[in-house]
């Protein structure tokens, strides 16, 4: 299990996660930040980028914020 702390970029031209560090990324996603829709987004490129099911990547801090605390399990 490892917690990461994550700037979002909500609303981007294109998506890409990038490691700033072992415990910072930014990311940017297509969607906005409106009914969860960028928080799940967020999930899924985390997901994605380590492998993981997105059911193992949960917000523990910042859900409305764009810093944010993610576990990834």
């Amino acid at each position: 299990m490892m917690k990461i702390f994550v700037i979002a970029k909500p609303n981007a031209g294109e998506e890409r996660v990038e490691k700033i560090d072992e415990t910072h990324f930014r990311i940017a996603v297509k969607e906005p930040p409106k009914n969860g829709k960028a928080n799940a987004a967020i999930v899924k490129a985390l997901a994605g980028y380590f492998d993981v099911a997105p059911s193992r990547v949960k917000i523990l801090k910042g859900a409305t914020s764009k810093q944010k605390l993610i576990e990834i399990s």
